[in-house]
């Protein structure tokens, strides 16, 4: 007599083994999607130089790699022995402005100043080996350039998945600002723009600078890993928002889909750039994400006032993407 199987009902528990096994294809999923998500964040570029903002960026740019085991390059630029050519700065643009600045430069002495400050200091205080192509771990990679950041960081830009650098001094940060310029408008990538001076790697707790336009919506998505291990997110959004772009709660909404809960705070929308500083302090953030806009005046990219007014004012850390 052939005994038939016992068919569980769709009402009957499921039994030890099968939660057990529910369990651990649940662990393995999660695991799955956590080694994808640190795949969205695996190149990290900093350009250095042996100036103090250096060290700042790159203390952040390490702890940051460290968060997304990521890569980290670091880039020194130098110029070339021959681009001693005189051109009015008027017509040279930036190449001008460079060659201004590096006059009278010890090129090699500056260069290995800055191989030393990242391989050997920074480096080695993050706990990050050395190493000169990518490795099955993270590692810090040296490279250096010759010619201009003009020419350089439009190649090499692209191909990381953030840049970090120092915001400008108020005075003497021309090369800074040079540097921070070109990174912006050229690299096509998120650029993360510290202080002077900073405490903590930021990233933990961010603020979105919402106003519907292309350019927000575009920085979140590149930005997305960062705010998907951030432990708080707010939206900053006027109270009127009547522009032809997706509105704060439908950020919100998609956020949702990336398992990011962002709460809103309105901001009256007159001054938005000291109510985004406002809003900043208010929601305790550490970490303000916006994108970054730009306009063109006499053949130059110059920055609009909300964007101007974080690159050179503001003290905090901003995520920008120009677009």
């Amino acid at each position: 007599m052939r005994t038939l199987p016992v068919r569980r009902s769709a009402v009957d528990p499921p039994g030890t083994g099968e939660i057990a096994g529910a369990g651990l294809r649940w662990l393995v999923m999660m695991s799955l999607l956590c080694v994808l998500w640190r795949l969205m964040m695996r190149v990290i570029l900093v350009p250095v130089a042996d100036r103090p903002e250096c060290v700042h960026a790159l203390k952040v740019a390490f702890g940051l790699a460290t968060r997304f085991d990521a890569d980290l390059i670091g880039t020194h630029i130098r110029p070339h022995q021959r681009s001693e050519v005189r051109m009015p700065p008027a017509l040279g643009g930036e190449s001008a402005d460079w060659m201004q600045i590096t006059k009278g430069w010890n090129a090699a002495q500056l260069s290995r100043n800055a191989k030393t400050l990242f391989a050997n200091i920074m480096a080695g205080r993050a706990g990050y080996p050395v190493a000169k192509r990518p490795a099955a771990h993270p590692v810090a990679i040296w490279s250096e350039q010759v010619g201009s950041p003009g020419h350089i960081i439009p190649i090499i830009g692209p191909l990381s998945d953030l840049l970090v650098l120092s915001r400008p001094a108020r005075k003497g940060g021309r090369l800074a600002s040079l540097f921070l310029t070109e990174a912006l408008l050229n690299s096509c990538r998120p650029v993360l723009v510290v202080p002077q001076k900073v405490s903590a790697v930021p990233g933990n707790r961010i603020l979105i600078a919402w106003n519907q336009s292309p350019e927000a919506s575009r920085a979140v998505a590149a930005a997305m890993p960062v705010l998907e291990a951030a432990g708080q997110v707010v939206i900053a959004a006027p109270r009127h928002e009547a522009a032809a772009g997706p509105k704060s709660g439908q950020l919100r909404r998609y956020l949702r889909h990336h398992r990011v809960s962002a709460e809103l705070l309105r901001i009256p929308g007159r001054k938005p750039e000291t109510e985004l500083i406002d809003a900043y302090g208010d929601s305790g953030s550490d970490l303000l994400l916006m994108g970054a806009y730009s306009r063109s005046r006499f053949r130059q990219q110059v920055f609009g006032g909300v964007t101007d007014y974080m690159l050179h004012h503001a003290r905090i850390p901003v995520l920008m993407l120009h677009s």
